[in-house]
């Protein structure tokens, strides 16, 4: 392996991804976008295997070069194993605890399932403006509603487009989140400078989205209310319904909002759930080895009734491993294109004859796309897209907050779109939604990025570092 590796054209670093997605399309043609998740993991690997030979075809395969390629993707996929996994036993813990059954009795009584959508997009979006995380509002008030939505008749489909809709809104306008630190970082913008020029394209999308699941909730056809009745009966007979299983999601969101490692704070919720289980569900018998059981294997109960069976049902840890295999393969495949350079090549070429602002735009929007594509990570992928455009955007006299609110609109709430993406991955597993699935019903994620091309087409507070400048002018 040569040590010193030739840049690859960029029409050889496009064969891999036209690859991928082409077997991507293939499969939800011929097999549904169902088999999406279940095949993506072979096709990441063997996507990978073809960008390596295609690398030392071309000679641009080096031991240097893949070293860093594979301490870059490990670094930014790597963390969501032990957050898959601590999320899986969270899961387990809180409904064996009574904390999810709880909340969903609660919110049959008191929500109207006219604005279940819009209200559940709502506190979705105000729980992650307060916490700053996206993921830990799904894993716990995300999953309480989508059994809301499901007692109520909704298809999990729009209660997960809701959920994810609300979370990533209140993530991005909120200064505890951590992409939203680091894009305007990454730009050398100031955080709240960031947020308040963000609110541009976000909140329009925001107010189109919560219209579509408020004409949603007007003209939906639901079914009796009978199936909500059987669900509170079941729930109250197998479970010790009581505000003090609501102790564990208040302490979750303390830990979270004071910054709490993520880790730390998913670990501590799933012992707080354990505790909870033995003290407020003592008539399950559920001793701690057989509770260490289901945390790993999954809870299965049988209570009588159908419903209350399914919405209760997890897999627990072993239910999360096949996505932790697909969460590897995704590295595999973004520390060979990251490795080769051909990921750099690609970029290189699209940004080599931007001169305008839309163009400017659409081609971060675009990049930004194809990262979360090929390295399966938004943190990667808004620190690669930030540092490759910010020369074009300061070439073309544009301001770098615009760079910082496209990298937002592009990568990061585009991320749960994306089936073998970290995001796509987790906020899935945790609804228990499949991607393809919840993607047509995620109004706000991805009508961003197309209000940001509106935005910019009409040139709506576009400012430029040199007003003078006849590129500028021609701009």
């Amino acid at each position: 392996m040569p040590l010193s590796p030739k840049e690859p054209s960029w029409q050889m670093s496009a064969i891999p991804v036209a690859l991928l997605f082409i077997s991507f399309i293939t499969i939800i043609i011929w097999k549904g976008p169902l088999e999406v998740v279940d095949r993506s993991p072979y096709i990441l690997l063997c996507t990978a295997f073809v960008a390596a030979a295609v690398a030392r075809c071309t000679g641009s395969l080096s031991r240097r070069g893949m070293a860093v390629g594979l301490r870059r993707s490990a670094s930014q996929i790597l963390p969501a194993v032990p957050m898959l996994i601590f999320i899986a036993a969270l899961a387990t813990t809180w409904m064996i605890s009574g904390v999810v059954p709880t909340l969903v009795d609660y919110g049959l009584r008191m929500l109207s399932p006219t604005w279940f959508l819009a209200t559940t997009c709502l506190v979705c979006a105000m729980v992650s403006v307060l916490t700053g995380s996206s993921w830990s509002t799904i894993a716990t008030i995300g999953v309480a509603f989508i059994g809301i939505g499901s007692a109520l008749g909704y298809h999990p489909g729009w209660t997960a487009g809701a959920i994810i809709s609300g979370a990533y809104f209140g993530d991005k306008v909120s200064p505890l989140s951590d992409t939203t630190v680091i894009a305007s970082s990454t730009c050398g913008v100031d955080l709240f400078a960031h947020i308040r020029y963000m609110t541009i394209t976000t909140l329009p999308a925001m107010a189109i989205a919560l219209v579509v699941f408020s004409i949603k909730g007007l003209t939906v056809d639901l079914p009796p209310l009978d199936r909500s009745v059987d669900m509170l009966t079941g729930l109250r007979q197998y479970f010790n319904i009581t505000p003090w299983t609501l102790v564990v999601p208040v302490i979750t969101l303390l830990m979270i909002a004071m910054r709490v490692p993520t880790l730390i704070t998913l670990g501590a919720s799933a012992l707080l759930g354990m505790a909870c289980a033995f003290v407020l569900q003592p008539h399950l018998g559920i001793g701690l080895m057989e509770m260490l059981g289901d945390v790993f294997s999954g809870f299965a109960p049988y209570t009588g009734s159908s419903a209350v069976d399914e919405f209760m049902a997890t897999g627990g840890i072993a239910g999360i491993l096949p996505v932790v295999f697909l969460v590897l393969s995704a590295l595999v495949f973004g520390w060979v294109m990251i490795g080769t350079g051909m990921l750099a090549s690609l970029t290189h070429a699209l940004t080599r004859h931007i001169n305008r602002a839309p163009a400017a735009v659409g081609a971060t929007i675009a990049t930004g796309l194809t990262l979360n594509s090929c390295t399966a990570d938004q943190y990667l992928s808004i620190i690669v897209n930030g540092n490759m455009y910010r020369p074009v955007y300061r070439r073309i006299c544009l301001e770098p907050r615009l760079l910082s609110r496209t990298l937002e609109d592009s990568v990061s709430v585009t991320s749960p779109l994306i089936p073998w993406s970290s995001c796509g991955v987790t906020q899935s597993t945790v609804l228990g939604v499949p991607t393809l699935e919840y993607l047509p019903y995620c109004i706000f994620n991805y009508l961003t990025p197309i209000v940001s091309m509106v935005v910019i087409s009409l040139g709506y507070k576009v400012r430029y570092t040199v007003l003078n400048s006849v590129r500028a002018r021609r701009t």
